[in-house]
């Protein structure tokens, strides 16, 4: 959306801030007394309903206010009380995204003009594969490969398996047979495709360890995720005992779960989630810190392509960026329906990045139609660490 910039002393107000639950998603729209309206979402994919609250509460707050003064309204938000916590911090992330986007609008930039300016015209792009079964994961990487892209992710070697099934292995099985899996991967695309071996938090710290250095010859592009984040000490003893760069941060909240992880080199890869950890305001500052340690930013995208568009200002402006999560691999009901400007795939596995005003896309009109909510429900079976 262009407009004629405003005439000085002429102040832009928020008139609404709304929730909007899509498919699997929670989006946030906010709207100006110009007729600007910025886009933008909430990472908190678990507890959406509790966001939403957070939004509405955050939004009454912003009635009336200057939507320009992005850090402002970050600093209050977050200060404001006692109590954070993800359905929180994906509520701020939704109003910060969605700031920036009137922003880019007002000014009629895209947002990564107005964070500095690009450093690249393309984002390189890692694909989502899935499988319940070896075969389907295999060819998954196979077919991944033929599309274009040059790295795989979402890869696990223990299987995409329900909570409802028991599971049970001895300890050498499991170790042996996540590496002859791994093996397939390379086997499967050889060095064409960089692997991306994703964990979800499944191992003890010793069984990590085991596992990062049986795949060590296999030159995963890193090794996401191998125990919970719930002890940052206990990633940072797997990182000090393998070869392989470690990638974590999905689940932080905050910069300062960030620079811990980074002060006990921990991780080598960050994963802030855009919509989670305090939007792009809060993402780029991450970046900086991991700039300051030569450590490479991947950020987390498991959601709607308003997170992607958002993720892509990032990887424009940031010098650090090294990989784009993208997933495609379950665009079921296509992303297309939800939004106007879905980024385009080269066929060579980056996205060009949007130079269109604000993050480049639009909630069409009919949307809520087309794509009604589908709320995540707790499952039931088996304890697991994911």
């Amino acid at each position: 959306m262009e407009r004629e910039p405003l005439r000085e002393n002429d102040e832009l107000k928020i008139t609404k801030v709304e929730p909007v639950f899509l498919d699997r998603y929670l989006l946030v729209e906010i709207e100006t007394d110009a007729g600007i309206t910025g886009l933008g979402e909430s990472g908190a994919w678990g507890y959406l309903e509790s966001s939403a609250v957070a939004i509405e509460k955050y939004g009454r707050y912003l009635a009336g206010k200057d939507p320009l003064r992005i850090e402002h309204h970050w600093q209050y938000m977050y200060r404001s009380s006692h109590f954070r916590g993800s359905a929180v911090m994906g509520a701020i992330s939704a109003i910060d995204i969605a700031l920036w986007d009137i922003a880019g609008k007002h000014f009629g930039v895209p947002v990564h003009q107005l964070l500095g300016g690009k450093v690249r015209d393309k984002a390189r792009v890692y694909y989502h594969v899935f499988g319940n079964t070896k075969e389907k994961l295999v060819n998954g990487v196979k077919a991944a490969k033929e599309l274009g892209f040059t790295a795989v992710g979402h890869l696990t070697p223990f299987l995409d398996e329900g909570h409802d099934l028991p599971y049970f292995k001895t300890h050498v099985a499991k170790i042996r047979d996540a590496i002859d899996t791994v093996a397939e991967y390379r086997d499967a695309v050889g060095r064409d495709v960089d692997l991306c071996i994703e964990i979800h938090r499944r191992l003890t710290p010793t069984e990590a360890v085991q596992l990062g250095l049986g795949i060590e010859e296999f030159h995963p592009y890193f090794y996401e995720d191998p125990v919970t984040p719930d002890n940052i000490d206990e990633m940072a003893y797997v990182a000090d005992k393998i070869n392989i760069p470690i990638a974590t941060g999905e689940r932080f909240t905050s910069l300062w779960d960030f620079e811990m992880a980074l002060s006990r080199n921990a991780v080598q890869y960050v994963r802030p989630d855009v919509c989670i950890v305090g939007g792009i305001s809060g993402t780029k500052k991450i970046a900086a810190a991991a700039e300051a340690r030569h450590v490479g930013v991947v950020p987390h995208n498991p959601l709607s392509p308003v997170s992607t568009a958002a993720c892509l200002q990032i990887a424009a402006s940031v010098p650090n960026f090294a990989l784009q999560e993208y997933p495609t691999g379950e665009d079921v009901p296509p992303k297309s329906d939800m939004i106007t400007g879905t980024p385009v795939h080269d066929g060579d596995g980056y996205l060009i990045i949007s130079d269109e005003p604000g993050i480049g896309v639009e909630l069409k009109p009919d949307a809520r139609e087309k794509v009604p909510y589908t709320p995540r429900e707790i499952s039931t079976g088996s304890v697991v660490d994911q």
